[in-house]
């Protein structure tokens, strides 16, 4: 096939070559087709066979009725083409392209109603074959056809021997067809009639002309939406919202709120509840769809290729043939291999969902629900109706990737089905933080400390996260340092140091072992820069008492104090001079991480830090020199050590005035107490 549109004939051949059978026919413009790409813009037709019978059959079509037909046009909230749509249709007939779903059809009826009080408008069967069908000599204002399979079986003479008889009716045609790359050119080339593409209206606009319809009473509607929470709005009607959910929106703002009184969140909670089992129940026996809606469910607002890369890993955790796993084998028995493959915006449209793309200063390309509340919603059907899907969801989202937001999304998502379960499902979590998946634990971990706030799952994470804190399983035990993080939930600030140090108590020499510590030791460095005040000098407390052991308690306090006291100089020299217990942990942490070897290097660079930040600052110069101070009472060799190292090094070194003042105090007070002591001088 070359490159340029084929001509009428050449395509009326091609056609007729396909429709033997139910085949696809493959309209590309300026596109390159063979066995296996398709590239350029593309349509995907299916004709019936001729075998088929639709051509012989009844002519079947019939008015619309006059109460629907009328409510279509009370609450008709006009397209941005519709003018255009209007100038097209005056050559008697018109083809309108439009995403399905988008108020097509009220687009159409609207236009064939146009200028008419009591218009009377029949809809025709898609499947009728026009070429045989001709129009009522009069008593008809317009004919709608919905989606007839294959358009490319008209040929412009049949459209054209429709002109008369529809102009002498006083009549009008309007062939509504969904749109596609490509589709808009071919058929005007083929069929020689107007084709226009409909744009959906602004969902405002529906909303409006339905809640009007719907409620007379102005200042009633006006004093609900008055009543809104800030934002709550633009949850109700986002950008780019469907007609058909806009409208949806409506009734339930009709009937909840302005007649029962309902608040902005109860009908919101409505809508996604209302929402998701209907979407959950389409794609229950589609299995592309229903991975397609779980991984939206996890992982919506993040980048497209992560929502569409994560639904192929569910349906891949199926196997070759699609046997063993309840995601790949609908409700009817359907496998993925079933499934033909359906363009992506199709896919999202099924489910509810859009794909946002912008370009600026950082490009965007995203995938979520139009309403991210139906996320929960999916859960809440899910962990009710279909609990064979439990198992398998928690193994994949075991394996999330290496992104930090994915692992998020991915541990929120276990501890969603956790409480929608009652806890139940959480017996799976045992096998998902021992899966192997390096982010296996962290997913665990923002599962636990998510599910332990939460009254219905509280009992079972707590639980879990005392047995874990002992068990001999390096991944168990990672998922509870992981879950003493503070941004991963709300695990107290008791509770994290009480599972920290019984984690650090019962480390043995194994290499898996080992690996948890840098994981407390991070625990401990964010719990203690993410707290308050409070927070912090309860962490400094309890890193005193471990300052005592000679074990791995003893070395993580070593380690990770000069990492807290490098940040926030500032907090650092206030609570100094300000909370003398405070002050006094410091100086025995201090003096801790000097006297370790693997830790004076850094500590040292602490202290040589907060020297130089102290120059020419009164405020901070006073609280360095409490500390010192404290540091020479304590006498620990460590400090001793650091004194020394600043007396020896050069002139440039910060620290150098009060650093002698202190080595000037430590040597008068050891000749204090042993005046024969000559060390140091």
């Amino acid at each position: 096939m070359t490159s340029e549109l084929p001509r009428s004939g050449d395509l009326d051949a091609l056609v007729a070559t396909l429709s033997g059978g139910r085949e696809m026919v493959v309209v590309a413009p300026h596109g390159i087709i063979n066995n296996g790409l398709v590239t350029g813009g593309q349509r995907q037709l299916v004709s019936a066979s001729a075998e088929s019978g639709t051509t012989a059959g009844p002519m079947r079509q019939g008015p619309v009725r006059t109460t629907y037909l009328k409510t279509a046009r009370r609450r008709f909230a006009s397209p941005p083409c519709f003018e255009e749509a209007l100038a097209a249709l005056d050559s008697g007939i018109a083809v309108l392209l439009g995403e399905p779903g988008t108020g097509r059809e009220t687009h159409a009826l609207n236009l064939l109603a146009h200028g008419s009080e009591d218009p009377v408008i029949v809809q025709v069967d898609g499947a009728v074959n026009l070429s045989r069908w001709g129009p009522r000599a009069q008593g008809v204002h317009g004919y709608l056809v919905m989606e007839p399979p294959d358009p490319f079986a008209l040929r412009a003479w049949d459209l054209s021997r429709l002109e008369a008889p529809l102009a002498e009716a006083g009549a009008r045609l309007v062939i509504v067809l969904a749109d596609a790359p490509g589709l808009a050119g071919a058929l005007k080339d083929h069929l020689g009639v107007p084709v226009v593409r409909h744009h959906p209206p602004d969902p405002r606009s529906v909303f409006t002309a339905h809640l009007s319809d719907g409620c007379s009473d102005e200042d009633a509607r006006a004093q609900w939406l008055r009543a809104l929470e800030p934002g709550q709005l633009d949850e109700l009607l986002p950008e780019g919202l469907p007609p058909r959910h806009a409208a949806q929106a409506a009734e339930a703002v009709l009937r909840l709120g302005v007649e029962g009184g309902a608040c902005g969140a109860e009908v919101l909670r409505h809508l996604a509840g209302a929402e998701g089992a209907e979407t959950v129940a389409r794609a229950q026996s589609d299995p592309v769809l229903l991975a397609h809606l779980l991984s939206i469910s996890v992982y919506g607002g993040l980048h497209r290729s992560v929502v569409t890369e994560r639904a192929g890993d569910l349906l891949r955790l199926s196997g070759p043939a699609g046997e063993q796993n309840p995601v790949a084998q609908g409700s009817h028995g359907h496998s993925a291999g079933d499934t033909r493959q359906r363009p992506l915006a199709e896919t999202l449209r099924l489910l509810g969902a859009r794909r946002v793309q912008r370009s600026g200063g950082e490009t965007t390309d995203t995938i979520s629900f139009f309403r991210p509340a139906v996320g929960e919603a999916v859960w809440e059907v899910l962990c009710r109706d279909h609990t064979h899907l439990l198992p398998v969801l928690h193994t994949w989202l075991s394996g999330p990737g290496h992104e930090p937001d994915q692992i998020e999304r991915a541990g929120r998502a276990v501890a969603a089905m956790a409480v929608a379960t009652g806890g139940r499902s959480m017996e799976l979590l045992h096998d998902l933080a021992s899966a192997p998946s390096s982010p296996a634990p962290e997913v665990a971990a923002w599962c636990l400390a998510t599910a332990v706030q939460h009254p219905a799952t509280a009992r079972t994470a707590s639980d879990l996260l005392e047995q874990w804190s002992s068990t001999p399983q390096a991944p168990l035990r990672k998922a509870v340092a992981y879950a003493c993080h503070s941004d991963r939930g709300r695990v107290t600030d008791e509770q994290a140091l009480r599972l920290l140090q019984r984690l650090m108590r019962t480390l043995d020499g194994g290499e898996d072992n080992l690996s948890v510590v840098p994981v407390i030791a991070a625990a401990l460095v964010q719990r203690f820069e993410a707290g308050d005040s409070g927070a912090r000098a309860t962490v400094l407390s309890r890193m005193c008492d471990w300052t005592r052991s000679e074990d791995v308690p003893g070395l993580l306090t070593a380690l990770t104090f000069p990492v807290m006291a490098s940040t926030d100089l500032a907090w650092w020299s206030d609570r100094i001079r300000a909370d003398a217990e405070l002050a006094s942990s410091t100086v025995r942490l201090a003096g801790h991480a000097l006297n370790e070897s693997a830790t004076f290097a850094a500590m040292r660079d602490v202290l040589l830090a907060w020297c130089s930040e102290a120059d020419g600052a009164e405020h901070r110069a006073r609280a360095l020199d409490e500390l010192l101070d404290g540091l020479v009472a304590a006498r620990q060799p460590g400090f001793l050590r650091w004194l020394l190292a600043v007396d020896r090094g050069p002139d440039t070194m910060p620290g150098k005035e009060p650093a002698a003042r202190a080595l000037a105090a430590w040597r008068s007070r050891t000749l204090a107490t042993d005046p024969s002591d000559q060390e140091d001088r």
